[in-house]
């Protein structure tokens, strides 16, 4: 890689993220010798490191990923979230019901939400999430090359080396995936007769792409806005 150009401010970029990992690292290096329970996800990685002797740079490679492929994306699509909550009055009442139905009274002690329990029982709050996610994906389109020939379901050859560029925007709002009402911000379609969410194939609902390609921090960036959205949502009115 040349020091000129793009190329250098790329080495000076990075040299400035690793540092700012590394001093994160070993803060939580120096905190987990201080006490024995820390939850934070870059502590899980070291344990990770120690257990399967696989060296600092898989702590930093683990820390990056969190850094670059879930904190922009989280904050895109909590803010068109809010932003539909805002313009929907009625979802934003339901909200509130399940919420106060799972956590009980504002003077309640939940600053530390449980995963299985407050977080997994709110089914609604999901289902708005998954909408928004619908409506407005943090990546609103990407591209897959083809590494040798294929044939599409629609029944063009497609060549080695092919790039091809799909809009998660657009797949999101077509009306012979979706219905007719495929434009509105509707959080009952994701769920069931039972009152549980609706299991809806990763082709269809592609945010998180799909096959091999699907993302791994799916679940834990849905359990992450919950959480988020459940503290705002409780205690704040948002208007737009």
């Amino acid at each position: 890689m040349a020091s000129i150009g793009q190329e250098k401010k790329l080495i000076q970029a990075q040299k400035i993220v690793d540092q700012f990992l590394y001093e994160c690292i070993a803060s939580k290096r120096k905190a987990r010798n201080r006490c024995c329970e820390d939850d934070h996800l870059i502590t899980a990685y070291i344990e990770e490191e120690e257990k399967k002797k696989k060296g600092h740079k898989f702590v930093r490679d683990s820390a990056f990923s969190l850094l670059a492929a879930g904190r922009a994306t989280l904050s895109a699509d909590l803010i068109w979230f809010f932003w539909l909550v805002a313009t929907h009055p009625s979802v934003e009442a339901k909200l509130l019901e399940e919420i106060k139905a799972n956590l009980g009274s504002k003077e309640a002690d939940w600053r530390v939400l449980g995963i299985n329990n407050e977080v997994g029982k709110q089914v609604y709050l999901h289902a708005d999430i998954c909408e928004s996610l619908r409506l407005f994906p943090p990546v609103p389109y990407l591209h897959l090359c083809a590494t040798n020939t294929d044939i599409l379901p629609s029944g063009h050859r497609i060549n080695p080396n092919t790039k091809i560029f799909y809009s998660l925007y657009a797949m999101g709002r077509m009306e012979e995936t979706w219905g007719e009402d495929c434009l509105e911000f509707k959080p009952e379609r994701w769920i069931g007769e039972g009152g549980g969410m609706k299991n809806i194939p990763s082709y269809k609902f592609i945010t998180f792409n799909s096959g091999s390609r699907s993302c791994l921090g799916k679940d834990m960036s849905i359990i992450e806005m919950k959480m988020v959205a459940t503290a705002i949502v409780w205690n704040y009115h948002i208007k737009v």
